[in-house]
């Protein structure tokens, strides 16, 4: 069987870097100020749960665009960031400090994590994220492309559910009564749900956007949907940009 030309060796994206960078600065972003419980017309939050939204929006339109290779290697990108992010910063407060650093203190209490919440983020992270590009690569070739709003919205239904469960049983399921707990669930839910689709307009024009600048609508046909390989290679078969979706 003749060897298939591999699509992004003869068409290299553009504007992928820029979207698989955004999303890691985003996922930092949100951890980072996980810690802090905000209340926002009288809704308890975490302040994460404001931009994380956003995590999903990048990773839809990767994956509608680039499709799901491309999508699960910036979960990775972002969880290995993420990952030094935190472990610097836990070095950092760990080492010796000079009298003369009057203000180091303040400094080590805001860098000083939670151990149940950075668990509980990095497991919700890296359970949900996969789950949300499966759906949309999966719906996206049952759909032939069509939908899209719809299939975005479906994917972050499901994958914010599991997330904001997972986040908050683990990072506050020790503290927090189960009244207030499930409550936080939800108020968690509702609003990455809200989040996304007010952001609907913006998604699916920029996806758009990005297949005519890239010339690239990949459906992800034959891909192996395991969530630990970090292949992203994908055959001339896999962009349907030029051809019938039916």
């Amino acid at each position: 069987m003749e060897k298939k030309r591999q699509l992004f060796i003869e068409n290299s994206p553009k504007y992928l870097w820029f979207l698989i960078l955004t999303y890691t600065m985003v996922i930092a972003i949100s951890n980072w100020f996980n810690v802090r419980l905000v209340e926002i017309f009288h809704v308890t939050l975490s302040p994460g749960t404001l931009i994380f939204p956003l995590t999903f929006l990048l990773s839809d339109i990767i994956t509608e665009v680039y499709g799901y290779k491309h999508a699960r290697r910036a979960i990775w990108a972002a969880f290995l960031f993420n990952l030094i992010f935190i472990g610097f910063g836990q070095i950092v407060i760990h080492l010796p400090s000079p009298s003369l650093a009057v203000n180091n203190a303040g400094f080590d209490k805001l860098l000083a994590m939670n151990a149940f919440v950075v668990i509980g983020s990095f497991v919700s992270y890296l359970t949900s994220e996969p789950i949300n590009s499966l759906i949309v690569a999966k719906l996206k070739v049952a759909c032939k492309g069509e939908l899209m709003g719809l299939r975005f919205v479906l994917s972050t239904v499901v994958a914010s559910a599991i997330d904001s469960v997972m986040f908050t049983t683990i990072a506050f399921g020790r503290t927090y009564p189960l009244h207030n707990l499930l409550m936080l669930m939800f108020s968690i839910w509702l609003v990455k749900v809200v989040i996304e689709i007010l952001g609907l307009p913006l998604s699916i024009r920029l996806a758009k956007w990005l297949k005519k600048k890239e010339k690239l609508d990949v459906y992800d046909l034959n891909t192996n949907f395991n969530p630990v390989s970090l292949n992203s290679q994908y055959s001339v078969d896999d962009n349907l940009f030029n051809k019938d979706k039916g």
